[in-house]
C-alpha cells in the first residue's frame, strides 16, 4: 500500500505542477486548441481504464473511512482495553492513508476528491455506516460499555466496506481501485474475526 500511496502523490504533484505551469505560462488564445501546444508535459491526467464504478467507489469509501476514523478517534478516552486501543490505532493508520490514495485518483480521474466528504447524509445509501444516534451513545459511554458498542458498531462498519469493495472487484475497471479495494476486503475481514473474538471473549 505504501508503494502505491507514494506513487499516486507523486502523479498527483505532477498533475499539480503541471496545471500550474499551464497557467501561468500559457500565452493569450490565439485560436489553437490544447492539445497543439506541444510544450505541455506529457501527462494525461487519464491513466489506465476506469470506469463509473470505479468513481462511484473512490467517493463513496472516502467519506465511509473519515467515519472509521472518526470512530477510531473516540477510544483512547474512552476505553481501558488496551487491546481495543490498539485495534482503533490500526484501524485509523490503515485507513487514514487509504483515504489519501482514494483522492489522488479521483484527481487523476478529473473528479471531486472531497465531493463525498462529510457523511452526513450519506448514512442512509451507504452500507454500514453509524447513524447519529449510535455515535452519540458511544461518546457517552466509557469502560467496557463503550467497548462492546464500539466493537458492535465497528464490524457492521467494517461489513459494509467489504461489500463496498467487494462490488468494485466485480465491477470497477482500474487496476489500482481494485487492488485497493482487496486491500480492504482482506484486512477488514481480518479485524471483524478479530472484533468478533474480543466480544466472544
Amino acid at each position: 500500500m505504501s508503494s502505491l500511496t507514494a506513487r499516486l502523490a507523486a502523479v498527483l504533484l505532477a498533475l499539480a505542477t503541471a496545471l500550474l505551469l499551464s497557467s501561468c505560462s500559457s500565452p493569450a488564445s490565439d485560436g489553437h486548441t490544447d492539445h497543439e501546444h506541444p510544450d505541455e508535459p506529457v501527462i494525461t491526467g487519464e491513466p489506465a481504464g476506469y470506469n463509473a464504478d470505479d468513481v462511484s467507489f473512490a467517493t463513496n469509501m472516502i467519506p465511509h473511512h473519515e467515519q472509521a476514523v472518526e470512530l477510531s478517534a473516540l477510544v483512547p478516552e474512552r476505553s481501558t482495553n488496551p487491546e481495543v486501543k490498539a485495534l482503533a490505532e490500526q484501524i485509523s493508520g490503515a485507513q487514514g492513508p487509504e483515504i489519501q490514495t482514494m483522492k489522488v485518483l479521483l484527481v487523476q480521474w478529473k473528479e471531486n476528491p472531497d465531493a463525498g466528504s462529510g457523511h452526513e447524509g450519506h448514512g442512509a445509501d451507504m452500507q454500514g455506516m453509524v447513524d447519529e444516534a449510535t455515535m452519540t451513545r458511544l461518546k457517552s459511554l466509557t469502560g467496557a460499555e463503550f467497548d462492546t458498542l464500539w466493537l458492535q458498531s465497528m464490524i457492521s462498519h467494517h461489513q459494509g466496506a467489504i461489500e463496498m469493495a467487494k462490488a468494485e472487484l466485480a465491477n470497477g475497471e482500474n487496476v489500482d481501485a481494485k487492488r485497493l479495494a482487496q486491500t480492504i476486503v482482506d484486512t477488514q475481514q481480518a479485524e471483524i474475526n478479530q472484533m468478533n473474538q474480543m466480544l466472544g471473549g
